[in-house]
């Protein structure tokens, strides 16, 4: 199997990130603000605390975007209002890659009951040629693979849908790669980003949007309740969330770089070849000879690994986790579910993933 991972910041340049995150703050807040919960309350004049409201405007300086929004309901949310802005103003007909949609997303298309136009994404030729016979006003780019063999580049298909056809509305899904890549879609040219904050060690069902004010702004209005606002404290959680996870996130995957050339020099037998992929967070995949995925999956969690995510890298996740390969990797190759599974490092070494691997095939 060859894959495609994303390109992600290495150490130095997380270390950046996360030293530009802090300045966004300052620039936002005054010392003492920030040593406290936040307020709470639709405060008047901003229909909401004027915390999170100010949480908003450092991510908005930070994707040096339009405007950005926390709302409820984590990435899935963040993607479903985003779906329903744009298809609103513009239009019903959405352009996906050719590949198992993630299956949240594929519920909000068909709760939103838009109609999709298929378009194979590593092909840029077939990509062209789709937009040119039909009628798009919206397209979904997710960052992270949805099949093994995906090697688009998100931000080159983003400027080649802009570059054919400047008016179709672009969202991108970023979840999993936001704060690892060094851009997100708005920072491509898409007209919306959304992720989940949890996934940035932030608080639960947290999500965010970033991107065009005039669609950002439809979504206040509709979302004026006080029982929607994200409260002041969540919001203070996603900023020391947001502070920690470019770092946390970057030695993650130099983890991973590392386990998976030591597993191909074959210190571990019984290991046939592992991959570096973006399914869904950047993980390693490991094939073993025999089909004896789901005996390995028993054992490692009796050692310790995680067996399945909370947020997929959230605060409460620091042992590795060892899993089932994700839903549209398994959909994309069913076969594969016998010797095949994932690792997270989260925030365990190599050494520890390398011994939790070898005593879980000693054990079969």
């Amino acid at each position: 199997m060859k894959t495609f991972p994303l390109e992600t910041m290495n150490l130095e340049e997380a270390t950046k990130k996360q030293f530009q995150i802090v300045d966004c703050v300052t620039r936002n807040f005054e010392g003492s603000e920030i040593l406290t919960r936040g307020d709470l309350g639709v405060v008047p004049g901003f229909n909401q605390p004027i915390t999170t409201n100010k949480v908003e405007h450092v991510l908005q300086d930070l994707f040096a975007a339009e405007a950005a929004m926390l709302v409820r309901g984590a990435g899935t949310m963040a993607i479903r209002l985003s779906l329903h802005a744009a298809s609103k103003k513009y239009g019903k007909t959405v352009l996906v890659h050719d590949a198992p949609v993630y299956p949240t997303t594929q519920t909000s298309i068909d709760m939103l009951n838009l109609k999709t136009v298929i378009a194979d994404f590593n092909r840029p030729e077939r990509l062209e040629s789709v937009i040119a016979e039909n009628d798009i006003q919206l397209a979904i780019v997710q960052f992270t693979r949805q099949k093994p063999n995906d090697s688009y580049q998100p931000e080159a298909v983003i400027q080649q849908i802009k570059k054919q056809n400047k008016n179709i509305v672009i969202i991108t899904d970023d979840n999993y790669s936001t704060l690892k890549v060094p851009k997100i879609g708005v920072e491509c040219g898409a007209e919306l980003s959304c992720f989940s904050t949890f996934k940035l060690l932030g608080p639960e069902g947290v999500g965010c949007i970033v991107g065009n004010a005039d669609l950002i702004n439809e979504l206040r209005k509709e979302n004026y309740s006080g029982g929607l606002q994200v409260q002041g404290f969540e919001a203070i959680a996603v900023l020391q969330g947001l502070i920690y996870a470019p770092v946390a996130l970057a030695i993650s995957s130099q983890v991973s770089e590392e386990v998976a050339i030591r597993l191909n020099t074959g210190e571990v037998n019984g290991v046939k070849q592992a991959f570096i992929a973006n399914a869904q967070s950047k993980v390693i995949i490991v094939e073993f000879d025999q089909p004896i995925a789901a005996s390995v999956l028993k054992h490692a969690e009796k050692l310790g690994a995680a067996p399945n995510p909370v947020g997929a890298e959230s605060k409460y996740e620091f042992v590795p986790m060892f899993y089932r390969l994700s839903g549209t990797f398994r959909a994309a190759s069913p076969e594969s579910t016998k010797t095949m599974i994932r690792i997270n490092p989260m925030r365990a070494g190599a050494d520890t993933i390398i011994r939790i691997i070898e005593e879980s095939i000693e054990g079969n």
